[in-house]
């Protein structure tokens, strides 16, 4: 009887550890899911935006030791007249502004710092971008008409087999893919709850199977393509994302403060809009694509791949915003001027020609509204001209 006991103890002690232990998992898989369902609630958004790291796993992108690069200050500029609404109907956190190399209007917003580590949203694409033309120059991408799957071969079978690596750079893969992000039951709030609940992107990829077109012939912005473009950088070159973006960005332009990106249950980097930068360091990584990849004098990227990748070169409809390499030019775009973009409002705005970098980061739940993203894109433009 006293042995039965023991074994009874043992047992009901087993069980009381195994349910703390999947109390602890429920109440972190819990808590990210409130964090993704809360993420844009009013109250909440701009906090969110600075604080990604409070509610969603993530991995460091390290700086190493080397100096941070100067921005210096230059004369500073008088802002068109009507930015100050702008600013406050686009719930605008930080605004900042060089020319030619230099700090001439830098101000932050709603409580928000300089410090601060700020959601790129799908601003970090254009960061991948800069990573695949440096895969490329260095051989570990052979062509960017390989398929897919020689580098990823997890997409075996999926809606990607077939499709080739320009194709998902240019947003052309043609796969089924619904992108409201008011629709709970969308395809890109599914995925956005595979990464709240410590699921696999790769998985989340590879298990899609609905194709719209047939690769290559019909463009629609479907950011999942972005995390099958970092799976082919994953595979080319047997390194995660954040060591690359470290060793090849990061650490050679000095940047101030660490990076991180958000990141799946299996340490995979959310690369499709999970990175978190300083505005300053936005600007530091605008300055260098400004320069056609230079930046204090070293080539961070080739220049012909910074000048194919910010050419209009994807079937987007006519009069509409035209698509390069995982970057954004207007309908009407002069010579050099280029955008990244993420959603409620992020911008890296390029104008060569002024010699102008601007960065915007926003908390702006009206970003879908009807004329707003032409509205800002004229906004930038006219901040440019007045300088």
């Amino acid at each position: 009887m006293r042995a039965f006991v023991k074994w009874a103890i043992r047992i009901l002690l087993a069980l009381v550890v195994a349910m703390a232990v999947v109390g602890l998992w429920k109440r972190e898989a819990i808590t990210r899911l409130w964090a993704v369902n809360t993420l844009f609630d009013a109250d909440r958004i701009v906090a969110n935006f600075s604080n990604m790291n409070r509610a969603f796993l993530t991995l460091p992108v390290p700086r190493g030791d080397l100096p941070v690069s100067p921005l210096p200050e230059g004369p500073q500029m008088t802002l068109p007249e009507d930015v100050e609404t702008w600013i406050s109907e686009r719930s605008v956190t930080s605004l900042l502004v060089l020319h030619k190399g230099r700090i001439v209007h830098e101000r932050y917003f709603q409580g928000t710092k300089a410090q601060d580590r700020r959601i790129s949203w799908s601003v970090a694409k254009s960061f991948l971008s800069t990573l695949i033309g440096i895969a490329l120059a260095e051989g570990q991408i052979g062509s960017l008409e390989d398929p897919v799957t020689r580098y990823a071969q997890q997409l075996q079978g999926s809606a990607y087999d077939g499709t080739t690596v320009r194709q998902l750079l240019q947003m052309t893969s043609g796969l089924e893919f619904d992108e409201d992000y008011l629709d709970y039951d969308s395809d890109i709030n599914r995925m956005g709850r595979v990464l709240a609940l410590g699921g696999t992107m790769d998985g989340f990829a590879a298990d899609l199977t609905a194709r719209a077109a047939p690769p290559g012939t019909r463009w629609k912005y479907i950011s999942i393509d972005t995390h099958a473009l970092a799976m082919v950088l994953r595979g080319a070159t047997g390194r995660d994302l954040p060591a690359l973006l470290s060793e090849h960005i990061i650490q050679p332009m000095g940047f101030e403060a660490e990076p991180y990106y958000l990141s799946d249950g299996e340490g995979v980097a959310f690369s499709l809009g999970g990175l978190n930068v300083t505005t300053r360091d936005y600007a530091r990584f605008g300055l260098m694509v400004e320069q056609m990849g230079r930046y204090r004098g070293q080539q961070i990227v080739p220049e012909d791949w910074i000048k194919a990748s910010t050419t209009p070169s994807a079937p987007t409809p006519e009069g509409a915003l035209q698509y390069g390499y995982q970057w954004w030019m207007p309908e009407d775009a002069q010579a050099g001027e280029v955008f990244g973009h993420g959603i409620y409002g992020q911008y890296i705005y390029i104008d060569r020609a002024r010699d102008a970098v601007i960065v915007v980061t926003s908390a702006d739940r009206g970003f879908r509204e009807p004329g707003v993203k032409t509205g800002n894109i004229a906004m930038l433009r006219r901040i440019a001209a007045a300088l």
